[in-house]
């Protein structure tokens, strides 16, 4: 009787003799067994990762909905705040949102047409602290100036008139309007060569504007022993000749 070969029982228990423990000393992994590795040493870490980012963007976009949602509401509210009382009450409880800015302008430009310029300055003061340095904002600005001045604060309304007509930064329309403003006040004094310098400065900012034409009907309505203003010197030049200090 033939004595069966050693290892027979053993091959049909199957062969391991390729079995290799794949780990860091592993001298060739295949990029499944890098990201295997990988996954077993940062999974925990890259489902935290992911978690956080995930929750990021729900709250973002939560956040968004909630802001949009106040914005809808604020803008109805400004649309149907129609008396007095109503846009009043409106600033007061939006007093940092640029329509609370909107609602106390429009509440200073009645004041100011009905006469009330002592009651016009303080909200366009705050209007323009709202608004800040966008269009509507420099009107604010302007109006509290020539407010002022109407108010009886003349010295003080001139000061303000004259940062704004030297501001760079301002819009050409609100920089002329406020040295034709200054000229009228030194013309109206009888500071007739003071009134041409203004004058010249309104027609440098913006020699094609409104506030030029208006500046030149001024000048034409000074004594003639007033110096001429040089139209086409005052277009050539970039900045107002009138320095303020």
């Amino acid at each position: 009787m033939t004595t069966p070969p050693p290892n027979a029982s053993s091959s049909s228990a199957g062969d391991d003799r390729n079995l290799v423990p794949v780990d860091e000393n592993y001298l060739a992994p295949t990029f499944e067994d890098r990201l295997g590795l990988f996954w077993a040493k940062h999974s925990r870490t890259v489902l935290a990762a992911c978690a956080l980012v995930l929750g990021a963007i729900v709250i973002k976009g939560t956040y968004e909905i909630i802001a949009a949602q106040r914005e809808k509401t604020v803008s109805a509210d400004y649309a149907a705040a129609a008396t007095d009382a109503q846009l009043k009450a409106f600033a007061a409880d939006h007093g940092t949102h640029v329509l609370g800015g909107l609602a106390l302008l429009r509440l200073a430009d009645q004041a100011y047409a009905a006469g009330n310029h002592a009651e016009a300055r303080p909200l366009y003061e705050k209007a323009a602290s709202i608004l800040k340095d966008d269009t509507l904002g420099q009107r604010a600005r302007l109006g509290a100036a020539v407010a002022s001045v109407l108010a009886g604060a003349v010295t003080e309304g001139e000061s303000s008139l004259k940062q704004i007509a030297a501001d760079l930064k301002m819009g050409k329309m609100v920089r002329s309007e406020a040295a034709y403003h200054l000229a009228g006040l030194a013309a109206s004094a009888g500071r007739a060569d003071e009134a041409v310098r203004f004058i010249e400065q309104v027609i440098s900012i913006d020699a094609d504007g409104q506030w030029a034409e208006r500046a030149s009907m001024l000048r034409s309505t000074l004594p003639a022993s007033a110096p001429t203003a040089s139209v086409t010197e005052a277009k050539a030049e970039s900045t107002p000749r009138v320095s303020f200090k």
